[in-house]
């Protein structure tokens, strides 16, 4: 594989993650509500889960969901009431403003983390995407084990600095919205996100 090659991967790579999805949603709220190391349970979360969900699909998962109804069906209900069972959590917490960093237990970081694999694994068109994306950048005359090795761990890569990115970017934002007034609107936004999400998921389509 040519540098072009990889750096044509690694800025497309970065134009899919940019854009906020529902982990990314878990990821602001938590660290609103809670803090960077709150925040921060969600990024390996994140991580993992796009890495089961890449390997699985390169493996043919993703190409057994792209041509089976049913399993794509099941897989995108599966994920959009996953979506619809964390907005209602969030809509129903309750609201006391920002809390101090050291008040999330390890218990809490493990369901947190747990929480954003899951969302990341359920996501219907995750598969089929990295059955689409992945190999255009593929050469069949080099090794395809390698290749697809450099090619899942940029992408990963560069979903994991765009979770720190949003992270960060949360985190400067505490502050400002310490009050219980404010973290119900932060919930709720996130709440409606995450619906929306669910909504989207439940409408996916394979093609």
């Amino acid at each position: 594989m040519t540098f072009e090659v990889w750096l044509s991967f690694a800025l497309a790579s970065a134009a899919v993650v940019l854009i906020p999805g529902p982990n990314i949603v878990l990821t602001i709220n938590y660290a609103l509500t809670s803090g960077k190391r709150t925040g921060w349970a969600t990024v390996p979360g994140v991580v993992l889960g796009a890495f089961v969900a890449m390997t699985l699909s390169l493996a043919g998962a993703g190409a057994i969901l792209a041509t089976s109804a049913h399993l794509f069906t099941a897989l995108k209900i599966a994920g959009a009431l996953y979506l619809v069972w964390l907005a209602y959590k969030l809509w129903t917490s309750s609201a006391k403003g920002a809390v101090e960093e050291g008040e999330a237990n390890m218990r809490s970081l493990r369901s947190i983390f747990a929480q954003s694999f899951l969302v990341s694994v359920l996501n219907p068109k995750g598969p089929i995407f990295y059955v689409a994306f992945v190999p255009q950048f593929v050469s069949v005359s080099a090794p395809i084990f390698e290749q697809f090795a450099l090619l899942i761990a940029t992408f990963l890569f560069v979903a994991f600095l765009n979770s720190l990115m949003w992270l960060f970017f949360a985190t400067s934002l505490r502050e400002r919205l310490s009050k219980p007034s404010a973290m119900r609107i932060v919930n709720r936004t996130g709440a409606t996100c995450l619906s929306l999400a669910a909504v989207l998921t439940a409408s996916a389509t394979r093609v």
